[in-house]
């Protein structure tokens, strides 16, 4: 079932504008004289008129409610889809976007700058953006140890699933892109790679694309009690981070042939891993677009990047042609 998340913001805006309204229809003009008739109504219509768009825009975002066999829960995934959606019987591209550690599903909507971004750039490029629960440190792996915790199961199977059924999505690969933050960026590339006949392109910002990284900062004892649900009793053991880490999937990621695009702000913490996995892939002549930008691991950066990913993702889609007519 989808729920619909209203705009708050939005709503509060709309209803001071119509006290506003009504408080001047009410008393008087500067001039303290008395507003015609007329000229209230069409001011009471023009509060209606704004509501009303605010209301349509606040709309757009469904939580659509996930059950997982996998893991014997339900999880949320955020939905947005874009204005043309509600007008349209065509079948609509899908680019599924991924949160970080410590996050959830609601976080691109809650933690951007501007709260509109994803809202605009489903409309502006005429896609269903689709953000999915991953927990705060899953980084999108099926855990060896722990039946709760297969997010990658979740996402390529019970997910995508799911989206296909509830709303008019291009249910195939050159329909389908992915891409993420920190450990969102981590996963979209570890499961593109894993699953390219899902998606036909794959992203990156500011990915942890080395999850031995993790265990090197001051912070590494949390990490491993974090990484318990997962690596159980050995979310100690580097190797074990290492083996599933997308630097060690440069051959996999050449014979895939997807497009890529990764970035990452040069004053990230995550810098080197990302410089390293653009080196590999050079070295394996793996076509892909790599960008370092001024910035660090923060929203501001990830606010930025994230329209250049999706520009990204509007040519291949051109070339598969499967954009949606608004």
């Amino acid at each position: 079932m989808a729920e619909k998340i209203e705009n708050p913001t939005s709503q509060k805006l709309v209803g001071f504008f119509i006290y506003f309204i009504l408080k001047k229809s009410i008393f008087t003009d500067p001039n303290q004289k008395k507003i015609s008739k007329m000229k209230k109504i069409k001011m009471l219509l023009s509060a209606f008129l704004l509501c009303l768009t605010t209301m349509t825009y606040a709309a757009k975002v469904d939580t659509l409610q996930v059950a997982s066999t996998a893991m014997g829960k339900t999880y949320k995934a955020a939905v947005v889809l874009p204005n043309s959606y509600a007008k349209s019987k065509s079948a609509f591209p899908v680019m599924y976007l991924l949160h970080g550690a410590y996050g959830h599903f609601s976080d691109w909507l809650k933690n951007t700058p501007n709260k509109k971004l994803v809202h605009n750039l489903a409309d502006q490029y005429n896609m269903i953006i689709v953000m999915p629960e991953g927990e705060t440190f899953s980084f999108y792996i099926d855990s060896p140890v722990n039946k709760e915790s297969q997010f990658e199961t979740f996402i390529t199977q019970e997910v995508v699933q799911k989206v296909d059924k509830t709303y008019r999505t291009i249910a195939a690969k050159n329909g389908r892109v992915i891409t993420g933050l920190s450990m969102g960026g981590h996963g979209a590339l570890y499961l593109s790679a894993k699953h390219p006949d899902l998606f036909c392109a794959a992203g990156s910002m500011s990915g942890a694309v080395d999850m031995s990284t993790m265990l090197n900062r001051d912070s590494s004892t949390q990490i491993v009690k974090l990484m318990q649900p997962v690596f159980g009793d050995k979310s100690g053991n580097t190797e074990l981070y290492e083996q599933n880490s997308v630097l060690r999937m440069a051959d996999k990621l050449k014979a895939n042939k997807l497009p890529l695009i990764i970035d990452c702000g040069v004053d990230d913490f995550l810098i080197e891993p990302n410089r390293e996995l653009h080196r590999r892939l050079v070295y394996n002549k793996v076509d892909h677009d790599y960008t370092e930008r001024p910035g660090a691991h923060t929203w501001d950066y990830w606010e930025n990047s994230l329209p250049y990913h999706v520009l990204f993702f509007s040519k291949i889609l051109a070339k598969n042609q499967v954009t949606a007519k608004k």
